[in-house]
């Protein structure tokens, strides 16, 4: 990796304070998340999913049938279609297949369980829609990887058909803030602090709510019988335990895991795939993970 590339990307993110205010929270990551347009070649196509917005991506060659359900980033209180556009088509793009993403509800004006609740009306709008779960992949980077791990456990706890795979990067799996890389990374990561996740988690639950409730912090699921699931983190960032803890658990569950931790690397550093070579070198890899599971 060119170490300038990745100095670039933390400059980006360094040059301007994290803003006050949720607009203005969501304004700054549509604007760092977008900063590269997606492809040329890249088909965009806005579609109603029962009520939410959402967005397909489809580009030449690839197969409309199957389908990566992608649920963003953003600490379930910003992030958006937009923000992720560019990462979700080009993940599209190496899976050979075609992508939906999810305007789930944000808090604090949504709390939970909007998002859980969206996450489950993406799942059956996609049903609805004839695609069998054999042929879908549930993604999602950060706060939107907790999504894709919740809706997963409650389609198995329902006894549903599960996805074909699960793509989880830089994910935030346990809101109780307890990964010792909350401190022992937090000088290295330049996105993700435990003073801000605490803010984040405060923004979407209630204040009685158990912060171990497996429907916000899956860490804490059973997840025995969960579909095969990549794991991408970088070394770099606080939420690195969260990654390392739910991979063991998944691997004790006898849930086929595959931990991929990249060295140097930021959160959720496939943003910037345009312009980040490791970006495009992890996004090649979770598309040949999703071919070879469907």
């Amino acid at each position: 990796m060119a170490q300038s590339e990745i100095e670039a990307v933390r400059a980006l993110l360094s040059s301007k304070p994290r803003p006050v205010g949720w607009p203005e929270r969501r304004k700054r990551l549509d604007d760092v998340g977008s900063v590269w347009p997606v492809a040329d070649d890249v088909e965009l196509a806005a579609v109603d999913v029962n009520g939410m917005a959402g967005e397909y991506s489809l580009v030449p060659g690839s197969d409309p049938s199957r389908i990566l359900m992608f649920f963003h980033g953003g600490g379930y209180c910003s992030g958006s279609i937009r923000s992720h556009r560019r990462m979700v088509s080009e993940a599209g793009r190496a899976a050979e297949m075609r992508t939906l993403s999810i305007a789930y509800r944000l808090a604090p004006e949504h709390p939970f369980p909007a998002a859980y609740d969206d996450a489950l009306t993406a799942w059956r709008f996609l049903q609805n829609q004839g695609i069998s779960a054999a042929r879908i992949t549930i993604g999602g980077d950060s706060a939107g990887a907790g999504l894709a791990g919740a809706l997963i456990n409650r389609l198995r706890d329902a006894h549903e058909e599960l996805p074909a795979c699960a793509w989880l990067v830089s994910p935030w799996m346990d809101l109780t803030m307890s990964g010792s890389t909350l401190a022992s990374k937090d000088a290295e990561d330049p996105i993700i602090h435990k003073g801000y996740l605490n803010e984040l988690a405060d923004a979407y639950l209630s204040a009685g709510m158990n912060r171990k409730d497996p429907r916000v912090s899956p860490l804490y699921a059973d997840l025995r019988r969960f579909p095969p699931i990549l794991i991408q983190v970088g070394s770099a960032e606080t939420l690195l335990d969260d990654a390392t803890r739910f991979a063991a658990s998944a691997g004790a569950a006898d849930v086929q895991v595959t931990l991929e931790v990249w060295p140097h690397l930021i959160h959720a550093w496939h943003l910037w795939n345009a312009h980040l070579e490791p970006g495009r070198r992890a996004l090649a890899r979770a598309g040949a993970f999703i071919r070879r599971h469907l």
